[in-house]
């Protein structure tokens, strides 16, 4: 199996963590290089102590001594775990040092920053101008199991954690035409979702014990769901979508409910789920509603259904740094690579975190 050298970007966050983690045990690929500006010249170690037997010499370091990199191989690939806005400019400078040095390079970002195709509705949902809008229609952005054969551009986008938990449950329905187009979704997230640094709702003392909603029907991830969830199925949907934050790390627990079209049993829409996923080994499709701790520490996700009179409801749950973030990150990158889509990615749930 080739290998192929790997740059991360935003390298002292959490998603950075676990691309690290993926990275240290997968076969075709190896670090070269981890960014953080905030860190650069300090151990992988320091900041992330679990990770010290996997990188024990390894430094962060900054732009410029990662760029050199792409000059030692002719083939490298970058993982953004940068911010949102942040992202793409760096991206911009790695790819057009790539093309001066003659070498290839293949991204995956799992910022928002490419996850619309239009950079007008990425500037209507951010208020910003869009950092890189020359590379837009290299990018393109979707869940994994949600494109068949190869991927339609260069780079890849991740949808992200709460929208790839929303779209593995309503993207089936919609498209075998079994659900209206209003669709109501609650999901609870665990606290990394907030990012490394300490916030008021992130905050130990509250969070812990604690449940509370926050940006309801106006979250930003909504018309990004939207769009994607169009773009798979070529029918529009109307998402009322309410994020929670949960007193967890880590996972993600989303309960969807939508009007069915017509009267059906959840044998039937089981079995629609079953079409779309039997042969995706990363998504498991459950008699029971599954359990975040079915998946917690895992690159797989779990959805179950339940049906009562005109509703479907599912339930979908993952790993908000894994398969939201980091795994679904390296997913892409392997189908990009052409490498089977779940090398390095098959590792069990642990169970009792």
């Amino acid at each position: 199996m080739n290998t192929w050298p790997v740059i991360i970007l935003g390298g002292s966050g959490y998603v950075a963590g676990e691309m690290l983690r993926i990275v240290a045990g997968h076969p075709a690929l190896e670090l070269a290089a981890v960014v953080s500006t905030s860190a650069a010249g300090e151990p992988v170690g320091r900041t992330f102590g679990h990770l010290h037997t996997a990188y024990p010499d390894t430094l962060f370091c900054d732009l410029d001594s990662a760029e050199q990199q792409l000059a030692r191989a002719p083939h490298n690939v970058l993982l953004s775990a940068a911010p949102h806005g942040a992202s793409a400019p760096l991206i911009e400078r790695f790819v057009a040092a790539a093309d001066a040095a003659g070498t290839r390079l293949t991204v995956v970002d799992a910022s928002a920053d490419f996850r619309f195709s239009d950079t007008a509705a990425f500037e209507r949902v951010y208020g910003i101008a869009h950092p890189a809008p020359r590379l837009s229609e290299q990018f393109f952005c979707a869940v994994p199991e949600h494109v068949r054969g190869d991927p339609p551009a260069a780079h890849a986008g991740h949808p992200g954690c709460f929208a790839t938990t929303m779209l593995l449950g309503i993207v089936p329905l919609l498209a075998e035409g079994l659900i209206e187009d209003d669709v109501y979704v609650s999901a609870v997230t665990g606290s990394t979702g907030a990012g490394r640094q300490p916030r008021a709702t992130t905050h130990h003392p509250e969070r812990q014990s604690n449940l509370f909603a926050y940006k309801a029907l106006a979250h930003r991830h909504a018309p990004e769901v939207a769009a994607l969830a169009q773009a798979a199925t070529n029918r529009s949907v109307n998402l009322h979508f309410v994020p929670h934050s949960g007193p967890f790390a880590r996972g993600i627990h989303a309960t969807i409910f939508a009007p069915l079209q017509h009267s059906t049993d959840v044998d039937t829409v089981r079995d629609a789920l079953q079409d779309w996923y039997g042969r995706q080994p990363l998504v498991n499709v459950q008699q029971e509603l599954p359990r975040m701790k079915d998946v917690a520490g895992s690159c797989f996700a779990a959805l179950g259904a339940a049906v009562d009179g005109d509703t479907v409801v599912i339930t979908s749950v993952l790993d908000n740094l894994l398969k939201g973030a980091a795994s679904g990150s390296v997913q892409w990158l392997n189908r990009l690579l052409g490498l089977p889509e779940t090398t390095g990615l098959m590792q069990p749930a642990t169970g009792w975190l």
